[in-house]
Order: C-alpha cells, then sequence, then structure tokens
C-alpha cells in the first residue's frame, strides 16, 4: 500500500482533483437546470407543469450509464448523421458535465419545486398584494425562503453527484476510479488500490456530511 502511495500518490491526488471539478461543474449547470423546471413544476400552468414533470420522470428513469453513452456517442451522431450539416465531438469532459448536469437537474428541480412549496402560500399573495409581479415576488420573496431550506439538500446532492462520477469512466474521463484501474493493472494490487480510493472518497464525503449537518443546524438555529 505504501508503495502505491509514493508511486501513484499524485496520480491519484490528481484524479481526485478531476473528480471534484467534474461534480461541481456538474451541480452548477444542474442548479440552473433545476431551478428553471423546478419553478415550471410550481407554475399555475397544466403544460409547464407537465413539461417539467416529464423530464424529471425520464431523466430520473433512466440509468446514469445509459445516459452517459448517450450524450458522448448518441448526441454526435444525432446531429452529425441524422440531422447533418453539424460536425460535432464531445471530450469526455464535456459529455461528463453534461451527464451529470441532466441527472441531477432532475433531482435539483424535485427539491427546489419542494422547497418552493414549503413556502406559505400568503408570502406570494401578500408580495402580489404589494404590486409586484409573479416573478418579482418569487424571485426576492419566496426563493430566498426556500433556498435556506434547501441548502443541506445541495450539499447531500452534491455528495451523491460526486459518487456518481464514477459511472464516468465508462466514457474515459479519468476520473479517480478510471485512474484506479490503470494504478490496479500495473501493481497488480487490487485490494490495496482500492482500499486507498475508498478511503480518499470517504475522507471528501465525510467532510461533506459533516458540513451539510453543520450548516442545518445553523440555519435551524436562525429560525
Amino acid at each position: 500500500m505504501l508503495k502505491i502511495i509514493s508511486v501513484y500518490g499524485t496520480l491519484l491526488l490528481t484524479a481526485l482533483g478531476r473528480t471534484l471539478l467534474l461534480a461541481l461543474l456538474g451541480l452548477f449547470f444542474a442548479c440552473f437546470i433545476g431551478l428553471f423546471f423546478g419553478i415550471m413544476g410550481v407554475l399555475k400552468n397544466r403544460v409547464c407543469n407537465v413539461i417539467a414533470q416529464i423530464f424529471v420522470d425520464v431523466i430520473r428513469g433512466v440509468p446514469m450509464i445509459v445516459l452517459a453513452f448517450f450524450v458522448y456517442f448518441g448526441m454526435p451522431y444525432f446531429f452529425n448523421t441524422i440531422i447533418g450539416g453539424f460536425s460535432i465531438s464531445l471530450s469526455a469532459l464535456q459529455a461528463g458535465t453534461i451527464c451529470l448536469a441532466l441527472n441531477c437537474g432532475a433531482y435539483m428541480a424535485e427539491i427546489i419545486r419542494a422547497g418552493i412549496l414549503s413556502v406559505d402560500i400568503g408570502q406570494m399573495e401578500a408580495a402580489r398584494s404589494l404590486g409586484m409581479t409573479y416573478g418579482m415576488a418569487m424571485r426576492k420573496v419566496v426563493l430566498p425562503q426556500a433556498i435556506k431550506t434547501m441548502i443541506p439538500t445541495f450539499i447531500n446532492q452534491f455528495i451523491i453527484t460526486l459518487k456518481d462520477t464514477s459511472i464516468l469512466s465508462v466514457i474515459g474521463f479519468p476520473e479517480l476510479v478510471n485512474t484506479a484501474k490503470n494504478v490496479q493493472a500495473n501493481t497488480f494490487m487490487s485490494f490495496q488500490t482500492w482500499a486507498i480510493v475508498g478511503v480518499m472518497y470517504l475522507i471528501v464525503i465525510t467532510i461533506l456530511s459533516r458540513s451539510a449537518k453543520v450548516l442545518e443546524r445553523r440555519l435551524n438555529v436562525g429560525r
């Protein structure tokens, strides 16, 4: 185990950095996707509600590995061959970011929708009675209150997204699991390699989990 750490430690730490970068990029874009479909899900418009629900159901119903293959191989083929006139190719990082953003965005949409619905409806009515438009009332009154309750859940979703990055080794992105496979192939030390990787994930996820609990306690005290 010490041999792996001394020889491949820097490589594994670099791979962990790529894993965190991919998770952060995925979560960043997922927030916009989730906010868009989350708000669509609470609008008093049946068409918007149905569109939001279809997006959530479809994305959540497709296994992550299938979504990864679809984005990495299927989307370029669709635009380049079926539609034609395009010359699109996606790097593993780009495809991985899109895949995570879509997957995480579907869950974020439900989190945001539930957060908005948790705010008393009287808040929106009071804001509208003061002359605010629906969008202004949502932006200045409802969302600030909803976000306060959603922050711990956002951190938990980031933890899930971080673990989901391991699936993207199937499209060749050099994240931690993919790098660990190469280390194992070079050293033939399966137990030691995966034990180190497991500990690395455990340390990062434990820090994030503790941070979420501390933040949740502080938010509860502030209520």
